[in-house]
C-alpha cells in the first residue's frame, strides 16, 4: 500500500476542504504504518480530522455536501 497525498487519496475524502483532508491524510498514513487496517485507518483518520477542524473553525465540507 502506497501511502496517500493530496492528489491520491480514498474517494470518502473528495467532499472534504483541502485542510481537513490533507489532516485526515496525515493522520491515516500514520495509522498504516502503525499496522492499521486502510479502513479503519481512513475511519479513525476521517474522525480525527473534522475534530480537528472543528476546533480551529474550519469549514469542514464543501458547499452543498
Amino acid at each position: 500500500m502506497m501511502p496517500w497525498n493530496k492528489d491520491d487519496y480514498p474517494d470518502s475524502l473528495k467532499n472534504f476542504m483541502a485542510p481537513i483532508r490533507n489532516k485526515a491524510i496525515d493522520i491515516a498514513n500514520e495509522l498504516l504504518e502503525e499496522g492499521y487496517s486502510e479502513s479503519r485507518a481512513i475511519s479513525i483518520a476521517t474522525a480525527k480530522a473534522k475534530e480537528w477542524g472543528e476546533n480551529r473553525h474550519k469549514q469542514i465540507r464543501k458547499k452543498g455536501h
